[in-house]
């Protein structure tokens, strides 16, 4: 690969993740604060009980639109904006480096395997994976302390600047890179999307070949060719995330304030303990309706300047 044509993917990649990013910025938020296990998450229901005929308070998770509603009666519109800051800071080189590490290890990784063989599509995605959350993980901590930070309306919020202050005075260096570990057993979810992601898109080429072998450039695309892109990524994310999803509730709960959540392993069975195997699953639809478009507008965008860039 040239050096041009890693500049083209460093630069699709930022452009990819930052629309997707801002586009999809409330229902991060909202995810976000369903994952975690502040109190604020959770409303009262009063019951009458039945042997002895006292009130009682049953206490439950909101769903994604009850949790919505509260963060816009309580803290306004912008707080659905919280952490977009250093998302905006870290998406485009996030993604600029994941997919330039991914395109880098999958040429390499063609001339050692049978090319764009699932072999190569699993290291590729997995080694891409290993470096950008390497690289990255302080900022997603950032972002993250920040959604989680519920103020009322009219109360100061923590910016980033002080967060990152907060944390430094806390746990030093290290603090930036708790949920690093959390992270890592992400990959898998990053390497089922991008397996059934090259399959499907394969088969989406394979057959404009077959349906266009008279046409003299095959190369010119149009737009049935990003729709099934988008179609493509929506669908390869959500089988991935289904998967893997708990990585994301373990990931949220190591990197609160103060948490009482030390490792990945020791956090899995706290919740499970705590709060029983569906808090492993709690902001799933939250998620996955904001990772469809998400991915799919960042993998079209990621696509489309690709194809833009190299003519």
């Amino acid at each position: 690969m040239s050096q041009r044509d890693t500049l083209v993917h460093l630069f699709a990649g930022g452009c990819g993740g930052t629309v997707g990013a801002i586009l999809t910025c409330p229902l991060e938020v909202v995810k976000t604060r369903l994952q975690s296990s502040s109190v604020t998450l959770y409303i009262s229901e009063v019951q009458l009980s039945t042997v002895n005929g006292a009130s009682v308070a049953r206490v439950s998770p909101p769903g994604p639109l009850h949790c919505l509603k509260l963060i816009l009666e309580k803290e306004g519109p912008r707080s659905l904006f919280r952490g977009l800051g250093p998302n905006l800071v870290g998406v485009a080189p996030s993604r600029a480096i994941y997919f330039a590490a991914y395109s880098t290890a999958k040429e390499k990784l063609n001339n050692v395997f049978d090319p764009d063989s699932t072999q190569v599509h699993m290291l590729s995605a997995g080694s891409a994976g290993f470096t950008a959350i390497t690289a990255t993980n302080p900022i997603w901590l950032i972002k993250t302390r920040l959604q989680l930070d519920a103020r009322n309306r009219g109360e100061r919020r923590m910016s980033a600047f002080e967060c990152v202050r907060r944390v430094y005075q806390s746990d030093g260096l290290r603090g930036f890179y708790r949920g690093m570990s959390a992270s890592y057993a992400g990959i898998s979810e990053t390497v089922i999307h991008f397996v059934i992601y090259e399959n499907i898109k394969r088969k989406l080429i394979e057959s404009k070949a077959n349906a266009n072998m008279d046409d003299e450039d095959e190369s010119v695309k149009d737009a049935s060719d990003f729709v099934g892109m988008m179609l493509a990524a929506a669908t390869s994310k959500t089988c991935a995330t289904s998967i893997a999803y708990p990585h994301e509730v373990i990931r949220t709960r190591l990197r609160e304030e103060g948490s009482k959540y030390r490792s990945f392993f020791q956090t899995l069975n706290m919740v499970v303990r705590e709060e029983g195997y569906r808090a492993l699953y709690r902001g799933l639809t939250t998620h996955l309706v904001r990772q469809i478009p998400n991915t799919a507008i960042m993998m079209c965008t990621y696509e489309l300047v690709v194809y833009l860039l190299n003519g």
